[in-house]
């Protein structure tokens, strides 16, 4: 992945946030919607698409477009350094490789160990038990 491609290719608006702000909220555009399409970006190589089609899927459109919001800040500065910290760490959590999970096989001892209370357990319980007549 080429992030200075891949950032390049952003598509970055500004539109009208709600919530905190006063009066400043229907003059100024904070908010900031983030727009990137998948299929188009020439930062990533094929494998990487498809590899981020599968592990990012419930937050692509049908299109494969990833979107984004950002309207935490009355900034919409720091509103869009939020928005681009954000979709890097989807990128790159995307694109990471999960840990092959290897078998590691039971000690010796420790079978032992159980069979060795089991056989205790059926000892004690037999005990209980009325005697034969």
């Amino acid at each position: 992945m080429n992030k200075e491609i891949v950032i390049s290719e952003l598509k970055l608006k500004a539109v009208r946030s709600s919530g905190a702000g006063g009066q400043n909220v229907n003059k100024v555009s904070s908010k900031v919607v983030l727009t990137f399409d998948l299929n188009s970006s020439l930062g990533l190589t094929e494998e990487e698409k498809e590899y981020l089609k599968e592990r990012i899927a419930t937050r692509l459109t049908q299109d494969f477009i990833l979107m984004l919001n950002c309207d935490e800040d009355r900034s919409q500065l720091k509103n869009k350094e939020i928005v681009i910290k954000r979709f890097l760490t989807i990128l790159t959590n995307g694109l990471k490789k999960p840990k092959i999970r290897k078998e590691t096989r039971i000690p010796k001892s420790v079978k032992e160990k159980r069979i060795k209370e089991k056989k205790n357990i059926g000892l004690i319980k037999q005990s209980r038990r009325k005697p034969e007549i």
